[in-house]
């Protein structure tokens, strides 16, 4: 729980909560955050307060349950990195080409930037505890390459940008980079128990869709994943938490609504 706290407090929800943040010590101590309120009884409020606002108990429960799992769960299943069959990592933002901003159009792949470096060194720090294949992103791969040295004995990229003539630049979604390290493969099943690196505020929804793509899909205990963000990454929503946060949650639900959508009318 006090993970989960951690990733909370440690977000821009906080300003908005100025009687939580007088409540806690000044060096943020995430156990001072569980003495406040538990998950049962958040869940509790949250589910009064919804009565309330909907005049309808049964939505009320439904959907507190989706908002409990999507805005207050950060939790990571994990594993021991002696159980780590392959490593799967997905980048986070990248700096576009210089040349963007100057009038002309993009001509080049976009840099991996400081973010993807960080995503690269928790690769490589893994890799030296459990020395098994890396499918990588090509942002995080190219880092691999450069900085580690990492060859086609033990690295495959997988999904680089695509830039078109008029400068844009088109990144992959997780979806296409989990299918695109499933196609090397053959099948999720023949990668074994899969280790997921990548941004520490992504590691959840990665996880989750790499899950949905048939891999056994796990963050690493051993490994710290980066937190931090690049005032110049592009999609412009990945240079600040608060934004990106909101991205992610928006792209939680809308999968949660599509699969209950599928699940409820399969035929349409």
């Amino acid at each position: 729980m006090s993970t989960r706290r951690k990733f909370l407090l440690s977000t821009s929800t906080v300003a908005t909560l100025p009687v939580m943040a007088t409540a806690l010590s000044v060096s943020g101590n995430a156990m001072a955050a569980d003495t406040l309120v538990s998950d049962a009884e958040l869940k509790r409020q949250m589910i009064g307060k919804l009565i309330v606002e909907l005049n309808d108990s049964t939505t009320a429960n439904s959907e507190v349950a989706y908002l409990q799992d999507i805005f207050f769960t950060w939790d990571l299943p994990s594993i021991n990195a002696a159980q780590v069959s392959a490593i799967v990592a997905y980048s986070f933002g990248a700096r576009p080409n210089a040349a963007i901003g100057s009038g002309t159009t993009q001509s080049t792949l976009p840099a991996p930037g400081p973010i993807n470096e960080k995503i690269a060194d928790a690769v490589h720090q893994l890799y030296q505890l459990k020395p098994v294949m890396v499918f990588a992103q090509w942002e995080v791969a190219s880092v691999l390459a450069s900085k580690y040295q990492m060859n086609s004995t033990n690295l495959q990229s997988v999904k680089p940008p695509v830039f078109a003539s008029n400068g844009t630049i088109t990144y992959p979604t997780l979806d296409n980079v989990a299918a695109a390290v499933i196609a090397l493969e053959g099948t999720a099943a023949a990668m074994g128990t899969v280790a997921i690196v990548t941004h520490r505020d992504q590691a959840k929804r990665a996880i989750q869709i790499s899950r949905a793509q048939g891999m056994n899909a796990y963050a690493a205990q051993e490994i710290t994943l980066p937190v931090d963000y690049d005032s110049q990454a592009s999609p412009p929503a990945n240079r600040r938490r608060d934004l990106y946060l909101l991205s992610d949650m928006t792209n939680q639900f809308a999968t949660l609504r599509a699969n209950l959508i599928a699940q409820e009318y399969p035929n349409g």
